[in-house]
């Protein structure tokens, strides 16, 4: 990892994956950013250089650990979604401290014009956050964004979302962005757009240039090294995950049936066009704890992959537990039911083992493994972020029927 000291930040570069460190002194001064960008200011999650409506550039930060408001990069795509600043109740959707949804609603009223109002919007530079041992607010540089996703229509890429916090319901925005195959942003780019100058075509990078000419964004899309996950990466990485993946543990640990439909929920949850045709009897299934289909084609001409669920509710090791790894032998099973142009599906509570998630990979076994971890996030994702919220949706959809004998 590439770590950008903090007295060189006024001069350098931004590198896809650098770390930028901040400062030491323990207050506001040590944010980096500010230092790196001039006119952005030192806090909050939008920070917009520039005067009036149409500014010269914006900075998303993104903390990385919001449960309620999850941002999140897809690196094999290139896809960032990025929630507003309207994050408690009592505010109307555009009435922000920063003015960033009022940001993001221009933005998206540029891109979606007739004609099209590209040269008008700003790049977006996104940072994470990413403490060193040096100073806890030093962040890492993610990439320069366009708004929007190629595929994603007009009507999907800025959303108003509804939320409710202890009762109260408020909306929010949940914008897309690309970020694009930029691997570094030059410095002498940055000054111009800070000064509020004309941008040079000598400094622009050409794939923005592309961009605001043609619509059409150059995504930085990379595909992972890794096809295993370690037990690790399979687990909660947050105290918050921990604690929504013991409530739905500890809510079926006696009725691992009722788990099933639940397992098959989630992975509905995960993605919309998953379609759950039948929950099966556990002494009939063959195996099989549900089965479904997965769309393909039009909702009015379609083509379905059929799917094989599994459903395995062992205990994941939280607390000092010792965990109970999915093996060989449970997926060995999912894979002799599925069928010539089917898929299949293991979701569970705990983790694959190493060696059962080798073998699937290696052989090229049609199987989507969803962990403990995955249940957690897919949650949180469908706005079921804190443990509370998960106890009201099992106590409220999932009965704990007796495991037959």
């Amino acid at each position: 990892m590439r770590i950008i000291p903090n007295e060189l930040l006024s001069s350098s570069d931004l590198i896809i994956d650098a770390v930028y460190e901040g400062g030491a002194s323990g207050n506001a001064a040590d944010d980096p950013i500010s230092k790196l960008l001039q006119g952005v200011g030192n806090q909050g999650g939008f920070r917009a250089a520039g005067r009036g409506q149409d500014r010269t550039l914006v900075v998303l930060y993104t903390s990385g650990t919001d449960q309620d408001w999850p941002d999140t990069l897809d690196l094999n795509t290139g896809q960032f979604v990025y929630f507003g600043d309207n994050k408690t109740p009592g505010h109307e959707l555009h009435d922000t401290g920063r003015g960033g949804n009022k940001i993001l609603r221009r933005t998206f009223e540029l891109l979606h014009a007739s004609p099209p109002m590209r040269e008008k919007i700003p790049p977006f530079l996104i940072f994470k956050k990413y403490p060193t041992p040096a100073s806890s607010r030093s962040v890492q540089f993610k990439g320069l964004a366009a708004p929007g996703f190629t595929g994603l229509p007009s009507t999907a890429d800025l959303v108003a979302v509804w939320r409710t916090t202890e009762g109260q319901r408020f909306q929010n925005y949940r914008a897309v962005f690309t970020v694009l195959n930029i691997p570094v942003v030059e410095r002498s780019w940055l000054r111009e757009l800070s000064n509020g100058k004309s941008v040079s075509l000598a400094s622009t990078p050409p794939t923005w240039q592309s961009w605001v000419k043609t619509g059409r964004a150059q995504a930085l899309a990379s595909e992972s090294t890794t096809s295993i996950r370690s037990v690790d990466q399979q687990r909660p990485d947050s105290s918050v995950k921990a604690d929504i993946l013991r409530a739905v543990f500890e809510y079926f640990e006696q009725a691992p049936v009722a788990f099933e439909a639940f397992a098959a929920r989630v992975f509905q949850m995960h993605d919309p066009r998953v379609i759950v045709d039948a929950i099966t009897r556990s002494s009939v299934d063959g195996g099989r704890d549900a089965v479904g289909r997965y769309l393909l084609g039009l909702t009015d001409d379609p083509v379905y992959a059929e799917f094989s669920l599994e459903a395995k509710c062992y205990q994941p090791g939280l607390d000092g537990a010792p965990i109970n790894t999915v093996g060989v032998r449970e997926v060995s099973r999912l894979i002799s039911r599925i069928r010539h142009r089917q898929f299949g599906v293991l979701v569970t509570t705990s983790v694959i083992a190493r060696q059962a998630y080798e073998e699937v990979r290696e052989d090229r076994h049609p199987i989507i493994f969803l962990s403990g971890k995955d249940i957690a996030e897919i949650l949180v994702a469908n706005g079921f972020s804190t443990p509370a919220a998960v106890r009201t949706l099992l106590d409220t959809e999932f009965s704990l029927a007796p495991s037959p004998s």
